[in-house]
């Protein structure tokens, strides 16, 4: 014998998408029609289990006033109510596809509302429209059923007008968080159940508009646009600024101005049936693969592009309109052109807002079941017939919903789901149904189903291979355009090598550039942590802080990661020799109308004269020589170097004027080496003191104890950082981990052996060897100390010793000082640079405090190193360098640093090694290792490592104080 539950959950666990909901139709913000906001606060109880309560609460009378409350759009787990889970690509559950877990956190939601006054429900019809729920849904209108579905970040719509009353309607909303939806929706970021996109119940009078397809194509050779507007439902569709008038299903041919990323012409117009008016928003374009090249107005284009998950730190993926809109401006102010919805289309709103600033979408299904790899694929559901009608819906209500949208240039099919019929059948689909856009899916290495040659993650000589046609492969695929849909991962410090690619890019016009992964860190604001992240929340399963991986920070502030990428992909490259510059139009469409130029001339840092540049309105990838002026009579002694910014000549919709676009830097004068001669020799006291000009040393182990009125504590080699996520790398890599190897060879804990203090007539030599713990290579290591009387200048020698088999994370010196706030130097600024993340690192004249010196990174890690500094000032002392540096100062130690897991474990240090309290830390470097994108993606390029080699640099400090 066996029982059931009496509540009835088998569609839980039922592959099909649903049952009840309408037919997919064109999503539009707003008609004449009259609608109805459901959002706000709803009743809402948690369950364990799926059946754990029937199904009465959903009947009128329904007593709830012991439910608790929460805010609808949200996730009722970030609403103390549960809590979030975040895994990579591991699924939560056992994967048994289609069951899921007894344990099954099932939210039931109840609005309780009125009809607006004039709201007749006998006049015509009602649809109640759910924008995105996770992971099923039941749902229930006075008491009567009207459906469930799956597909959580994709819309439902159900005809309840017949059910409705005047006042008293009850709303009753079942939501499970696991279903078998949640195979499909394996995506890498955190599973937070509930109904968290808009709930509104849609009036449809007699003859309103349902579906309706706006195809607006443009002939690049003669510059007209071709409107046709088919609609099932009859009426008529006019834009005034084209006179146009047509009836539904008629053509009409006009001349306009195309819409582009860069040039986003918008015609406002009416579609008018005999129930309804619809504003429409018209962008004439057309896109086409030709020539082995995706094509839009008949030109190859270069996408400059982000993978854009939807993320609030405090609200998680239910976002209100002036947070999409944030987005937008913020990609658009650092030269972003593109995006890619990974991994699910994003609120429909989003999309307008593409369509009226400028960028180009790939709008990419709700579709991963990435988790299906660690069993070799096997029983992956888009290889199995009994789900391919669910993956046909979630296409089909991907490319119904956002079909009208001109910035949707490419359909992707979903991502990292394996191969299989399934994902044919969704590619034969969208093929037939709109033609006149691309379909990519990275998984489709042979490109049997997709129109674009789709990677992620290569590094750059194969990015290289593939631009010379080298890379092999099926002849279809050969043909293709490419894309990296998926580089740069911006985990922590990062991402590095940025430039690199983009040069590669720039080279093959088979490449047409990719989509760093990704846009924001997923932290989840949190009082304990500050933003937590995978782990925080007791998950048995998780990822830790790899959904912390954007180039914005959680609360939307721009990374390092963000302003170098504004720089590697600027639209104007402004070159120069010292007397000419030249200006190069990297855009694909528009000229340079839209900018204004201006140079200014650098003395030592500060400038000292600028001015207007002239420079013609280039069209796209044109080029010019310009001509500076004479550089300034009399303008001071030192380094001296033209800055050339490109800004923005008025206010746009996205920035206002004089926002810098671009900006190039190129010496005139090179950097003189502070002049030094040595004048006195060390003075040995007997109190065990040892006196150089303003210094004093500990004359048993040399070591500095203060420089004039500035206590000086713990002044040795370093070369150590606390590891990035970069450093660090994934687990699944095969590549060389250098994080790893660091700790494995002990650099983390470098022992410093004192072999000699050598006070002679003009200067005090330490002799040293610096190495790890059961090894036997280290670093014979030299400090020299001399002075002119007034000044202290340090020379480090620095010789290997011993078989190296790994770079160095940094190599120079570090020291404590008693406190510091205000740091003043010349150098690379205003923001932290590595060596192969510096592009945007501008050389100036800068200042900040310590703290502001520091990137907060969701993780703690290496980070706030400024390049190419020639001199810096801080706690009362100014250290001039030679060469040039890399400066860092932190009120804690890098172990300090490297133990912290969040940022509330950071408090100042002290000076373990000498017993004195030190405020700050300050490191002086004569290199760094560079950054990469080794979290998921390839290392540091051999370019940038810092490998173990003979070095030699000096220091001159001096008491300011």
């Amino acid at each position: 014998m066996s029982f059931r539950s009496a509540t009835a959950v088998d569609y839980v666990e039922d592959v099909s998408p649903g049952s009840g909901a309408l037919p997919p139709r064109a999503w539009y913000p707003a008609s004449d029609a009259a609608s109805l906001s459901l959002n706000g606060s709803w009743r809402f109880r948690l369950s364990p289990t799926a059946d754990a309560e029937d199904d009465s609460f959903a009947a009128p009378g329904y007593d709830a006033d012991g439910w608790a409350e929460v805010s609808v759009p949200g996730h009722w787990v970030l609403q103390g109510h549960g809590a979030p889970v975040y895994t990579n690509h591991l699924y939560p559950f056992p994967v048994d596809p289609p069951r899921v877990p007894t344990e099954n956190p099932t939210g039931d939601h109840l609005r309780f509302f009125d009809l607006p006054e004039g709201w007749d429900p006998a006049d015509g019809g009602t649809v109640l429209r759910f924008d995105g729920v996770e992971s099923c849904a039941r749902v229930w209108l006075n008491g009567t059923e009207v459906g469930e579905f799956k597909g959580s970040r994709l819309p439902h719509e159900f005809a309840v007008g017949h059910l409705l009353k005047p006042a008293g309607n009850v709303l009753a909303v079942r939501v499970h968080q696991w279903s078998a939806g949640s195979y499909l929706e394996d995506q890498d970021q955190w599973w937070l159940p509930g109904i968290f996109r808009d709930v509104t119940l849609l009036h449809r009078p007699a003859g309103s508009v349902l579906d309706f397809f706006v195809h607006a194509s443009y002939d690049h050779v003669t510059g007209a646009g071709t409107l046709r507007v088919d609609s099932d439902v009859d009426g008529r569709v006019t834009v005034p600024e084209l006179d146009i008038d047509i009836a539904t299903g008629e053509p009409a041919t006009v001349p306009v101005q195309a819409w582009t990323a860069e040039t986003p012409r918008l015609y406002d117009g009416v579609l008018a049936t005999e129930g309804e008016r619809v504003p429409l928003r018209i962008g004439f374009r057309t896109v086409e693969a030709a020539d082995g090249l995706i094509k839009v107005n008949g030109k190859a284009v270069l996408f400059k592009g982000v993978n854009r998950h939807e993320w609030h730190h405090e609200r998680g993926r239910a976002l209100d309109l002036e947070t999409m809109r944030a987005d937008v401006l913020l990609m658009k102010r650092h030269n972003i052109n593109a995006v890619r919805t990974s991994h699910y289309p994003p609120h429909p709103a989003f999309l307008d807002l593409c369509d009226e600033y400028g960028l180009w979408v790939i709008d990419e299904c709700d579709l991963e079941t990435h988790g299906f790899t660690e069993q070799a694929w096997r029983d992956n559901p888009v290889d199995d017939d009994r789900w391919t009608p669910a993956l046909l819906d979630r296409a089909a209500r991907m490319v119904e919903r956002d079909k009208n949208h001109p910035s949707v240039v490419i359909w992707s099919l979903g991502n990292e789901a394996g191969t299989g019929r399934g994902l044919t059948a969704m590619a034969e689909w969208i093929h037939g149904r709109d033609a006149s856009r691309l379909v990519h899916y990275e998984g489709d290495v042979d490109c049997r189903d997709a129109d674009v040659y789709s990677r992620m993650y290569a590094d750059h000589a194969e990015v290289e291979r593939i631009g010379r046609g080298l890379d092999g492969g099926t002849h279809k695929r050969r043909a293709l355009p490419f894309i990296l849909c998926e580089y740069g991962h911006a985990m922590g410090n990062g991402p590095g090598g940025l430039a690199d690619y983009q040069r590669i890019f720039e080279s093959y016009g088979r490449l047409q550039g990719g989509f760093i992964w990704e846009w924001i860190d997923h932290g989840i604001k949190d009082d304990r942590y500050g933003y937590a992240y995978g782990g925080d929340f007791g998950e048995e399963l998780h990822d830790g802080n790899f959904v912390c991986d954007g180039l914005v920070f959680p609360d939307r502030r721009p990374s390092p990661g963000l302003v170098e990428y504004k720089k590697v992909i600027e639209p104007v490259r402004i070159e120069g020799d010292g007397a000419t510059v030249r200006v190069t139009n990297r855009q694909d469409f528009a000229d340079l109308a839209a900018l204004d130029f201006e140079w200014s001339y650098q003395v030592g840092g500060e400038t000292v004269e600028s001015g207007r540049l002239a420079v013609p309105a280039l069209a796209a990838g044109e080029s010019a020589d310009v001509k500076l002026p004479e550089p300034p009579v009399a303008a001071g002694s030192g380094e001296t170097q033209w800055t050339v910014r490109a800004l923005l000549a008025a206010d746009t919709a996205w920035a206002p004027g004089g926002h810098v676009v671009a900006w190039g830097q190129f010496p005139v004068s090179g950097r003189q080496v502070p002049a030094f001669a040595a004048a006195a020799g060390p003075v040995v006291s007997g109190d065990g003191v040892i006196t150089l000009g303003p210094a004093v040393f500990d004359a048993r182990g040399g070591a500095l104890r203060g420089i004039g009125s500035v206590p000086v504590t713990g002044l040795r080699l370093d070369v150590w950082r606390a590891t990035t996520d970069n450093d660090d790398g994934a687990a699944w890599q095969s590549d060389i981990r250098y994080g790893a190897l660091w700790r494995k060879f002990g650099l983390h804990r470098m022992r410093h052996r004192l072999d000699a203090v050598e006070p002679a007539a003009d200067a005090l030599t330490v002799r040293t060897r610096v190495a790890p713990a059961a090894w036997e290579f280290g670093l014979v290591t030299v400090y020299r100390w001399t002075t002119d009387g007034d000044r202290l200048r340090l020379t480090v020698s620095v010789t290997p010793d011993g078989d190296w088999t790994v770079p160095l994370p940094r190599l120079g010196v570090r020291f404590g000082l008693p406190a510091a706030d205000r740091v003043r130097w010349f150098g690379g600024g205003p923001g932290e640079a590595y060596p192969d993340t510096k592009t945007a690192s501008m050389v100036g004249r800068w200042q900040s405090t310590v703290d502001d010196l520091q990137t907060p990174y969701v993780r703690p890690q290496e980070n706030g190193a400024r390049a190419d500094v020639r001199w810096a000032e801080i706690g009362g002392l100014r250290i001039e360098g030679d060469p040039e540096f890399w400066f860092t100062a932190r009120r804690w130690t890098t172990e300090q640093l490297d133990a912290a897991t969040h940022r509330s474990d950071l408090t100042p240090g002290t000076a373990s090694d000498s017993g004195s309290a030190a405020g700050v830390w300050v490191n002086l470097d004569h290199g760094q290792h560079g950054i990469g994108s080794q979290s998921c993606g390839p290392g540091v390029l051999p370019q940038y490592q810092l490998h173990a080699r003979p070095a030699e640099f000096s220091f001159v400090f001096s008491d300011i104080g």
